[in-house]
């Protein structure tokens, strides 16, 4: 188990390399090999790939995510990273996604509608 001190420089490891995914994909692209390579470069720092990514079934990418110690925030972040990064590419990630606020949902023991609805419109897409 981390300490305090490292437990606060991974957090803000982890945040600094969520936001960066969510910048690449909240930009329009079309996806071309040096798109992919910034978004390969940034998933390694979460020890997968694309490739990887796309293997996990949902409970294995969930594990993974809970073995680098993502709180609820950066969870939903992630989560929502995978539904921005399915829209208009080749991968379909929605399912993973779902997978990830569903495990929010019922481990934080606290229902939030905004993820809720998350869900629902993951589910519509």
């Amino acid at each position: 188990m981390l300490n305090k001190g490292l437990r606060d420089k991974e957090s803000t490891r982890i945040d600094n390399v969520l936001k960066k995914l969510m910048s690449l994909v909240y930009v329009p692209k079309f996806w071309n090999l040096e798109d992919l390579l910034y978004l390969e470069n940034d998933l390694k720092d979460l020890a997968m790939n694309i490739e990887s990514l796309k293997n996990f079934k949902e409970e294995e990418l969930v594990v993974h995510l809970q073995r680098l110690n993502l709180d609820w925030n950066q969870l939903e972040l992630f989560a929502d990273f995978l539904v921005a990064f399915s829209k208009d590419n080749q991968f379909d990630f929605s399912q993973k996604a779902i997978a990830i606020y569903n495990y929010i949902q019922q481990e934080s023991k606290t229902f939030s509608v905004g993820i809720f609805n998350k869900i629902i419109a993951s589910k519509l897409n």
